[in-house]
């Protein structure tokens, strides 16, 4: 239990009359206990799961892609956009959807900037820089645009309902003329910690969120950091862990873990809240990822008796993206019209696709039952 007198940092007044918070450099003093330490083990025992099957997966893009848009739909959902699963994968397949474009756009805009990421960890290690590139790649062309892409802040920023001011915020993060020093902490902390990798990037995750650097998109990028850190530090093979879900299923507790380090130094409890996210969320995703291979080898083991090769084409398709339409299985597969008409023809007959509307023209099909298992509740 946290001591309510400890604080991980300081607030300072400015000139303005308001006053801002500034934390503590990383790592904070800590009371490990047996609590805390059962927590990390089971953390560490579910994503070494999960990274096991990772690296065994026979195609392992197939399974990346899907799992990218579900981070960016849970991410982007916590910053209030309504764009289901569902919508950004018929987007993508080429559908008409009703879905807002801009709510569209700014989930499209976190999957590249979490791919880009990923790529660009191969030539730049996770640092200031890096936070700046994807800050740019997620905020570039949407609502926030007005807020300076790619670049830290020059002005205060605050945390509040609605039409509230820096003189009532719920929260004020370091002034501009602290931010600077607030990052270099940070950098250093990111290279050169010691500690457990889920304990560190636990820590880092709450430090950017207090520090705020961006005028804009703090929280989508602060939970981008997360697997960019475990997938450097070679905790994962690939981006297949995400605790956006988590984070937005218990979207009170997870601002009220991160509101009372800055209150309270509360350390223990973010990191106990943290460490049960990793665990439940890499147990998760081992679930779906068994369940999408099981059902993806029946329905391949039809096809195969058969060697009917374009339909098994198509049955990957349905794992980077359960929805398609003949248009899009012609011209990714370089078919005729006919011959893709065919090949979702004997699929929709064998059950693994299922046409979504009535239309005779411009037809969309859905492989609903990988679908319904990347769109499944997250078990918490």
């Amino acid at each position: 239990m946290a001591n309510k007198l400890k604080t991980h940092g300081k607030k300072v007044k400015c000139r303005e009359g308001y006053w801002a918070y500034v934390p503590n450099p990383l790592p904070p003093p800590m009371e490990w206990n047996e609590r805390l330490a059962r927590h990390l083990s089971d953390a560490d025992r579910s994503i070494g799961q999960l990274a096991t099957i990772g690296l065994t997966l026979p195609n392992p893009h197939l399974l990346i892609r899907p799992f990218v848009r579900r981070e960016a739909v849970f991410s982007s959902r916590i910053e209030g956009t309504q764009t289901s699963l569902a919508e950004l994968f018929a987007d993508e397949a080429g559908a008409q959807t009703d879905q807002d474009r801009f709510d569209l756009k700014e989930v499209d805009n976190y999957v590249k900037a979490l791919e880009y990421g990923i790529k660009r960890l191969k030539t730049l290690p996770l640092s200031l820089r890096l936070m700046c590139e994807i800050h740019e790649h997620l905020m570039k062309g949407v609502r926030g645009n007005i807020a300076t892409p790619g670049e830290f802040r020059r002005s205060q920023n605050w945390i509040g309902v609605g039409g509230c001011t820096l003189q009532n915020a719920s929260y004020v993060p370091p002034p501009p003329h602290m931010l600077m020093e607030c990052l270099g902490e940070l950098e250093k902390f990111i290279h050169a910690s010691t500690l457990p990798p889920l304990v560190a990037i636990g820590l880092i995750h709450q430090q950017f969120e207090a520090i705020h650097p961006f005028l804009d998109g703090n929280g989508r990028v602060g939970r981008l950091l997360i697997i960019l850190y475990l997938v450097e530090r070679n905790i994962l093979p690939s981006p297949i862990l995400y605790l956006s879900a988590f984070f937005e299923a218990k979207r009170d507790e997870y601002y009220a873990r991160l509101q009372a380090v800055t209150d309270h130094g509360d350390w223990e409890g973010w990191i106990e809240y943290f460490l049960n996210g990793v665990a439940r969320q890499a147990e998760d995703a081992l679930s779906r990822i068994q369940r999408m291979q099981a059902m993806v080898t029946k329905w391949k083991q039809i096809f195969i008796k058969k060697t009917d090769k374009n339909c098994l084409f198509l049955i990957d398709d349905c794992m980077l993206n359960p929805f398609m339409t003949v248009n899009s299985a012609a011209k990714k597969h370089k078919f005729s019209f006919p011959t893709a008409q065919r090949a979702i023809d004997k699929l929709e007959n064998a059950g693994v696709l299922k046409q979504t509307d009535d239309a005779k023209r411009n037809r969309i099909y859905c492989a609903r039952k990988i679908l319904d298992i990347l769109d499944e509740p997250a078990k918490i």
